[in-house]
C-alpha cells in the first residue's frame, strides 16, 4: 500500500511552496546518500528495453518525463533521477537570478486536482544551474533545461536573453526549449506568435548550429506552447515553428483559462495546471500532430494524472510525456503506475 496519502496529508497542511521546497530538499539529500538512491530506484524504477522512446536523435529509458518548473534550479536532480523518470527537464531558468512574483503565488485546488501558479520564474540563474550540471548531472536519465527571459529584460531584447542561455547550456544538457509561453511573465507570451517567433527562432537556431558545428554534435532545440492559443493562431505558431527548423514541440504551458472550477482559488491569477488542464492540452496536442504530420517529435504535458491519460496522449500523437501537478496530488508513485500500464502494452 502506497505511504503517499499519509504524506499528502501532511503535506497539504502546509503552504503549497513550503510543501514543494520540503519535497525538493528532501530529494536533494536522498541524491547525494548511495543508499537512499538504492532504495528509491528499488521502489520506483521500472526498467525494460521495451519502454525505451527514441526521439531527437536520443534514446530515452522510457517516454515519461518530469516537467519543467519542478525542480527550476537542478538541485535535487539526483534524488529525482531515481524515481523511474526517462528524462527530468530543469528551469525555467532565466540569465541572471530573479525572485519572481510577490507571494502567495502557488494555490492548491484539491476539489478539481489542480494548481495555480503564478511564480514568475524564480531562480538562481544560468550560473548556478551551470555549476551543478557540470558537477552532479545524472547520466542515467536525458536532462533538458527550460529556457525563459528575465522579469528585467525588455521585450525587444528577449533574444539576447535566449542566446546567453543557449550558449551557456549547449554541451551541458541533451536538449533545450525555448519557453515563450509562461502567462506569468508580462508581456511573454506576445513573443509565442505573429511577428515576433520567426527572427527570434531564427536568431537561437542559427546560433545553435553553430555551436552543434564547433561540438561535433547537435543539442536539440525544442518550442513550448500554450494551450490558450486560438485554433488557428496555434497551427500558424506549429507551422512557423516547422519552418524556422526546431527540432520538437511540447505542448502544453498552463492556462489563463478556468475550466470547469468550483473553487473559491479560481479567481486567483496564474497558469492553471492539472486535471481541468488535460482537455486543452489534448486538443492542442492534437491539432499539432496534424500539422506537424507523422513523426515530428512532440512531447505532451498538461494534466496528465493516470495511466488513462497518458494513453490517450500518446494514442492522439505524443511521442514523450511529461507530469508534473500529478506528483502533487499522487506521489512518485504515478510513474511507476503509468510505465507498468505502458508495459502492459
Amino acid at each position: 500500500m502506497s505511504l503517499y496519502p499519509r504524506l499528502r496529508t501532511f503535506l497539504f497542511r502546509l503552504d503549497p511552496e513550503q510543501a514543494h521546497r520540503l519535497t525538493l530538499r528532501l530529494l536533494a539529500l536522498a541524491g547525494r546518500l548511495s543508499p537512499a538512491r538504492a532504495l528509491l530506484r528499488r521502489a520506483f524504477e521500472v526498467r525494460d528495453p521495451a519502454l525505451e522512446a527514441r526521439a531527437l536523435g536520443l534514446t530515452f529509458p522510457n517516454p515519461l518525463g518530469l516537467a519543467a518548473g519542478y525542480d527550476k534550479d537542478g538541485v535535487a536532480l539526483r534524488g529525482l533521477a531515481c524515481l523511474g523518470f526517462g528524462h527530468i527537464e530543469v528551469g525555467t531558468v532565466t540569465p541572471e537570478p530573479q525572485p519572481g512574483n510577490p507571494r502567495p503565488r502557488l494555490f492548491r485546488l484539491p476539489e478539481s486536482e489542480a494548481l495555480i501558479n503564478r511564480m514568475g520564474f524564480p531562480n538562481q540563474g544560468a550560473a548556478a544551474l551551470a555549476e551543478r550540471l557540470g558537477r552532479w548531472r545524472p547520466r542515467e536519465v536525458i536532462v533538458g533545461v527550460n529556457l525563459g527571459k528575465n522579469a528585467a529584460t525588455p521585450l525587444e531584447r528577449a533574444v539576447e536573453d535566449y542566446e546567453r542561455l543557449v550558449a551557456r547550456f549547449h554541451g551541458l544538457v541533451d536538449y533545450l526549449v525555448v519557453n515563450v509561453s509562461s502567462p506569468n511573465t508580462p508581456g511573454l507570451r506576445s513573443l509565442e506568435a505573429g511577428p515576433a517567433l520567426a527572427p527570434l527562432l531564427a536568431r537561437l537556431l542559427g546560433l545553435k548550429r553553430d555551436l552543434d558545428q564547433e561540438a561535433g554534435a547537435c543539442v536539440p532545440l525544442l518550442l513550448k506552447l500554450s494551450p490558450d492559443l486560438s485554433p488557428r493562431a496555434l497551427e500558424a505558431t506549429v507551422e512557423m515553428a516547422l519552418t524556422a527548423g526546431v527540432d520538437g514541440l511540447i505542448l502544453t504551458n498552463t492556462t489563463v483559462q478556468r475550466p470547469r472550477l468550483r473553487s473559491p482559488l479560481a479567481a486567483e491569477a496564474g497558469g492553471l495546471s492539472g486535471r481541468p488542464l488535460a482537455p486543452l492540452a489534448l486538443e492542442a496536442l492534437r491539432r499539432a500532430r496534424r500539422v506537424a504530420g507523422e513523426g515530428f517529435p512532440i512531447i505532451a504535458v498538461g494534466g496528465i494524472m493516470g495511466p488513462e491519460e497518458a494513453r490517450r496522449r500518446l494514442e492522439a500523437g505524443a511521442t514523450l510525456l511529461q507530469l508534473y501537478t500529478g506528483l502533487a496530488y499522487h506521489g512518485p508513485g504515478l510513474v511507476r503506475r503509468i510505465l507498468l500500464d505502458l508495459r502492459r502494452g
